[in-house]
């Protein structure tokens, strides 16, 4: 009977460690969220507030990514990439696409930032194209 009494003590020791060992990765994971919290804070600061997202913010979203295929916008630090016509083509037709189905729907100033945009960005993929 003393051999049972201790079997049974061992698993209510073998039950709080891992009651315990539950309750460390609990506060570890809990550790660990603060953490990523704080980093993702610190991100959004460095980058500082998004501009609102408007018609023009749109089309600067699309060019900027024309702008990184054609090669004409770099980030520092890293190695010169050769141009992605094919990425840069995409881009520009999804900015052609927005000036076909907008017509008559924009403002004077929406339309002239469209169509000098479109104009830029049609001459740049010419010139590294050839």
């Amino acid at each position: 009977m003393a051999e049972a009494e201790e079997k049974e003590e061992k698993k209510i020791i073998v039950d709080e460690d891992w009651k315990q060992e539950a309750q460390k990765e609990k506060e570890v994971l809990a550790a660990q969220e603060e953490v990523e919290k704080e980093k993702a804070q610190e991100q959004n600061e460095e980058r500082g507030p998004l501009p609102p997202g408007n018609f023009a913010a749109l089309i600067s979203m699309l060019t900027t990514q024309a702008l990184f295929a054609l090669g004409l916008l770099q980030i520092k630090g890293q190695e010169k990439k050769e141009p992605d016509l094919a990425f840069a083509k995409y881009n520009i037709d999804m900015l052609e696409t927005l000036d076909e189905k907008t017509k008559g729907n924009l403002t004077k100033e929406e339309e002239q930032i469209l169509a000098n945009t479109l104009n830029e960005l049609r001459m740049g993929y010419v010139k590294i194209a050839e």
